[in-house]
């Protein structure tokens, strides 16, 4: 899967008996396909997504595993998969669905596009009347790119494409001691390397042994079956393969809401963008810049019809997502001050922002 561990930035690694001299370029990769693939045919992970033959894996689950576990780790992501799945077992039942439903279903697993996109792409499915078998077909679908194209093509259809996730950049990273793997440069190192023969196979055992060996902060060298051909495994720093990413500097984003009502019953507004839109929750106003929470407030109860009312500090929730941190100052009103506005808030999908909000009825606290 795409997820992968935060990188470290002072690696260390299980690397007893390490090697006194780097391996031999890799001239035939037969014997090093046979190493992984004896490995993974003893040490697969058993997941619910690998249902089905090597090669001939459900086309709708691995789709969905897919789409849910880009940014998600596998322990807490095949929770909200079995979640989504008992929701929408079959692609007839998710284009079905009504939007607020997927995003209900969805919620939790942040990065709410995909869910749009998901729920799109199954109408697209059920209007054609068949799934796309071929890498091309799945990469014309909304919200399919190339790794997920490459994956579902693979794992569901047998089709040669190699994977370029997370976990692949790693390995292939460590093996051939490349600090700086661009996106071209793994994306061609894993085709050089794909199982012709095997190709499903192979590219759940890259993903498998990135996830369970070759992990960023400390990898397990001695029972790694790529260890003879790892490069970086010979240099004795194994962890410092491949340098960390930079990472885009957060915006901090300071915002009032207003929870009207209690966590039974609120008022609820429906957001919009990219990464909510869909979603509902508190009534929110950005503080501007030079601005001041005091006429924040003051904007949002105008917007509201609330002009009068005096709200009562409930506290602050923090919340991160993407690039985008937010810091939001919580008010409460009972709901007697919007009497018909109100809405059940469990029938309702909200993001991890509005149920930390919504916590703070429990009593004064900074949520993070």
């Amino acid at each position: 899967m795409s997820a992968e561990p935060t990188a470290n930035t002072e690696p260390t690694a299980n690397t007893a008996s390490l090697p006194s001299t780097a391996p031999a370029p890799i001239t035939d990769p037969a014997p090093l396909r046979r190493a992984l693939l004896d490995w993974f045919d003893e040490s697969g992970r058993d997941l619910p997504w690998r249902v089905g033959p090597e090669g001939g894996r459900d086309p709708y689950r691995v789709w969905v595993a897919e789409i849910l576990l880009q940014q998600t780790q596998v322990v807490r992501g095949r929770l909200y998969y079995e979640r989504f799945l008992t929701a929408f077992p079959t692609v007839q039942a998710l284009a079905e669905a009504p939007q607020g439903a997927v995003l209900k279903a969805w919620e939790g697993c942040g990065y709410y596009a995909r869910a749009r996109n998901l729920h799109r792409a199954a109408q697209t499915v059920v209007a054609s009347g068949e799934f796309p078998t071929t890498y091309d077909g799945w990469l014309a679908l909304p919200g399919v790119g190339p790794y997920t194209a490459a994956a579902v093509s693979s794992l569901a259809y047998g089709e040669a494409r190699a994977v370029s996730d997370g976990n692949v950049r790693r390995v292939l990273a460590r093996v051939l001691a490349e600090r700086q793997p661009t996106d071209a440069w793994v994306q061609a190192r894993a085709d050089d390397l794909l199982d012709p023969l095997r190709p499903a196979a192979w590219n759940e055992a890259v993903m498998d042994l990135g996830a369970t060996v070759c992990t960023p902060k400390a990898p397990e060298c001695p029972r790694c079956p790529l260890r003879g051909w790892c490069a970086a495994y010979a240099s004795g720093e194994p962890a410092s393969y491949p340098a960390p990413k930079r990472r885009a500097a957060v915006q901090e984003v300071r915002a009032v809401a207003l929870l009207v009502g209690d966590a039974e019953h609120a008022l609820l507004e429906q957001r919009a963008g990219t990464l909510l839109g869909g979603l509902y929750g508190l009534p929110l106003e950005e503080i501007s810049a030079g601005g001041d929470q005091a006429g924040a407030l003051a904007r949002l109860q105008a917007r509201l019809g609330l002009d009068h009312a005096r709200p009562e500090p409930l506290g602050e929730v923090t919340h991160t997502m993407t690039h985008r941190r937010l810091q939001v100052s919580v008010y409460g009103l009972p709901g007697t001050a919007a009497v018909g506005r109100t809405v059940p808030v469990a029938q309702a999908a909200l993001s991890r922002l509005d149920h930390k909000a919504l916590a703070l009825l429990r009593g004064p606290q900074r949520l993070l």
